[in-house]
């Protein structure tokens, strides 16, 4: 019996040894050589190299973000607007005027490991705020020169401030190609990127997205494709100060025209096919050519004996109200139809636009009725869509008025017939 006795205190004895061993605080495994982890909130994946979308919100509310980092006792949180640093620690709350922005989150740890996050954060205008779109290239400017903004509500305008620069020779025009508003650009405004203010009668300033002020040759727009042996018209800025273009080997020094915004010269006699573009300007660096929303120093073009029926950049979104310009694509006669034989196959040339969701192309007759054969054509990446234009299509476009490119979210760039 006094041996059971002492085998239960044993046991109890042990067992009261475990319950202390649990009862004590548990080791810290975190440490400041740990890699650093954005654990909350996960952002959305981009698509086609863009950024993603992570917030959406009206100039009238806040952005507000709180991240959960680790190593949280060891990290640093510093939040970025366009590359500017604006905030540091867990939680953002700040106003921001109407505009799309470059937001990035950063973590860094006391050893400086770092990892980060980033996207777009776009912040809606509200109703009747003047606000500035994009419909073509006029977002890059040329100090000293003319520019124009597109947009809604422009008329009560007084000033729009760039860079610190308030600029007050304001002219608002509304005619065929959309209310606008003509400036000169200051001279003495830096090369670089810049948001641009809106201000009205009583001082009130509105966001309206960001210009590119450069010195440089930027050719814009007429570049990437060509008949060969025809005219051919190239836009941009700083264009009286090119030298030369390269194409297949064959350098031209000759141009039949030439002014700040646009160069035309006879293309070579080149068979049908794709072609890298090259330029020198008369202080003999590169050319710089805009596309798919990058400035590189060659551009792609493609040489075709198609006829082309619209070159630009013609925004496209069913949001406007009817009316407006942008409501639809309606840039083709019915007249230039008319003298269409059926089988042949139209061409839309169309870079989308990021940002925009729930992207759709479809051609339509003047009234809005679907061309024969065709539907409506989701959008996810820049491209093509060709349209065999059957009689029975030729004939509803003269029956109803024309001919329109409806939907949302992309830019017309090109409409070649073959």
């Amino acid at each position: 019996m006094k041996k059971l006795q002492y085998m239960l205190m044993a046991v109890l004895a042990l067992s009261l040894s475990f319950t202390a061993c649990t009862e004590k605080d548990p080791f810290e495994t975190i440490t400041t050589e740990d890699e650093p982890r954005i654990l909350d909130p996960i952002f959305a994946n981009g698509q086609n190299g863009q950024l993603p979308l992570i917030a959406e919100i009206n100039r009238d509310a806040n952005l507000t973000m709180e991240l959960v980092v680790t190593p949280s006792a060891y990290s640093t949180v510093t939040w970025l607007i366009d590359g500017y640093e604006v905030h540091k620690g867990t939680a953002l709350n700040m106003n921001l005027k109407a505009g799309t922005y470059l937001f990035k989150v950063l973590v860094t740890t006391n050893a400086g490991k770092s990892t980060y996050r980033e996207g777009n954060v776009k912040v809606n205008p509200l109703a009747g705020d003047p606000w500035a779109t994009v419909k073509g290239f006029e977002r890059f400017i040329m100090p000293g020169n003319k520019a124009v903004l597109y947009g809604d509500n422009l008329n009560v305008v007084k000033n729009i401030v760039m860079d610190g620069k308030t600029i007050s020779d304001l002219t608002y025009i509304e005619d065929a190609k959309g209310n606008h508003i003509e400036y000169t650009v200051p001279a003495d405004l830096s090369e670089g990127v810049h948001r641009v203010l809106l201000v009205d009668e009583g001082g009130n300033d509105y966001g309206a997205n960001t210009v590119t002020v450069t010195r440089s040759v930027l050719v814009t727009e007429g570049a990437n494709r060509a008949n060969p042996n025809s005219e051919w018209r190239i836009a941009g800025l700083n264009m009286d100060q090119i030298a030369s273009l390269t194409i297949a080997g064959e350098t031209i020094t000759n141009f039949t025209g030439q002014t700040a915004t646009e160069l035309v010269l006879t293309s070579p006699k080149l068979e049908a096919g794709t072609y890298t573009l090259t330029g020198k300007t008369s202080g003999n660096t590169d050319v710089q050519f805009y596309t798919a929303g990058s400035v590189k120093a060659e551009l792609t073009v493609t040489i075709s004996s198609e006829t082309v029926l619209f070159d630009g950049h013609h925004y496209v979104s069913w949001v406007f109200a009817d009316g407006n310009p942008n409501k639809t694509f309606n840039l083709i006669g019915k007249d230039v139809f008319a003298t269409i034989s059926a089988g042949s196959t139209l061409s839309i040339h169309y870079s989308i636009k990021p940002e925009d969701a729930g992207r759709e192309l479809q051609t339509t007759s003047g009234s809005w009725t679907k061309l024969p054969g065709t539907d409506a054509v989701i959008l996810n990446e820049d491209g093509v869509v060709d349209v065999v234009l059957t009689q029975e299509a030729l004939d509803l476009i003269q029956a109803q008025d024309g001919f329109l490119y409806v939907g949302h979210g992309y830019y017309v760039d090109k409409v070649t017939l073959k």
